[in-house]
């Protein structure tokens, strides 16, 4: 990534805090809600990502999909942290997040780092916020301001998240319609779909693309099948590919050039670029990394404050993976 480009990105925040100061003005969360509380939280959790990133790039792009799984579903609750008991069955086991959604125990560890520091204080929704922007900056994209005060879920859904997370297969309108759902507009779910920029994938969420899709680069679908086969069950529905195989562990704009030469990986990706409503979009982020870069810091602001728990609701939890 060019020099230029990286302080681009790294000057983001800077550059939209008039607008980021805007978007959340009377909200419930706040910029200082633990400056007095909890001062150095920011940077606990940051060095807890920064380890975790360090041992594993692709833990950065688990963190982040985390976020996004657990402020689909009824809010940034932390709900999805919530182990199954005997009076729920949680988020873990949905269909979206089943051997898929990882990163727990990089969340536990974090939490255990700010419990020592400040105890029965920060909630586990509030570090996986903090989590998820530390993930982004450190694998080389923007970085934003988090506003904090959320607390924690006292329960969990599958049914719910089964229900509310947009799947591979999803339609540009499904797309559109579900973000929308949460208060997102097609540009913010055009701009939070650049996500796919980091991660890998299980061959049991493209195989359908990659062997039935008539939109997709032939070179590109072949390259995929040798580790994909078109018959489904066994051990090759976990086999891993990279989201986007140019630079799978740099968050950059190459994803959008991916989905203009037909190589997304889902078939919701390449619907993103595929004669619609979003692809003159599409096409500028591929050809300015800055502007993806800004756009998605602001849609992540405000996927961030999607229904946060407040004042007497919920709690904060002392061990992420159970009630108290």
């Amino acid at each position: 990534m060019a020099a230029a480009t990286v302080r681009c990105l790294l000057t983001i925040a800077v550059v939209l805090a008039p607008f980021l100061a805007g978007a959340t003005a009377g909200g419930p969360l706040s910029t200082s809600f633990y400056s007095k509380k909890c001062p150095n939280v920011q940077g606990i959790v940051r060095a807890g990502v920064a380890s975790a990133v360090a041992a594993e790039r692709r833990m950065g792009a688990s963190i982040l999909r985390m976020f996004f799984h657990d402020c689909f579903v009824n809010g940034c609750d932390g709900s999805i942290l919530l182990d199954d008991t005997s009076t729920f069955t949680g988020e873990k086991n949905a269909g979206p997040n089943a051997n898929s959604v990882r990163g727990f125990e990089v969340i536990d560890a974090i939490k255990a780092q700010v419990e020592a520091a400040c105890n029965a204080t920060v909630s586990c929704a509030d570090i996986l916020a903090l989590a998820a922007r530390d993930a982004v900056n450190l694998l080389g994209g923007p970085t934003w301001t988090v506003y904090l005060g959320r607390r924690d879920a006292l329960t969990a859904s599958q049914s719910d998240a089964n229900a509310n997370l947009p799947g591979p297969g999803s339609s540009l309108a499904t797309l559109v319609a579900m973000f929308g759902n949460k208060g997102l507009s097609p540009r913010d779910m055009t701009a939070l779909s650049g996500a796919h920029t980091v991660g890998q994938a299980r061959c049991a969420t493209f195989r359908d693309r990659i062997y039935n899709d008539a939109n997709i680069n032939a070179t590109f679908a072949s390259l995929r099948q040798q580790t994909c086969p078109q018959a489904a069950g066994g051990a090759s529905d976990a086999a891993l590919a990279p989201i986007d195989a140019q630079t799978p562990e740099a968050f950059d704009n190459a994803y959008y050039t991916n989905l203009m030469g037909k190589r997304g990986l889902f078939h919701s990706d390449q619907e993103l670029f595929n004669g619609g409503s979003q692809d003159a979009l599409v096409k500028k982020y591929s050809g300015n990394a800055g502007m993806f870069a800004a756009d998605f810091a602001k849609a992540m602001m405000r996927m961030g404050a999607i229904s946060p728990l407040t004042g007497a609701q919920g709690e904060v939890r002392l061990n992420c993976r159970k009630v108290n």
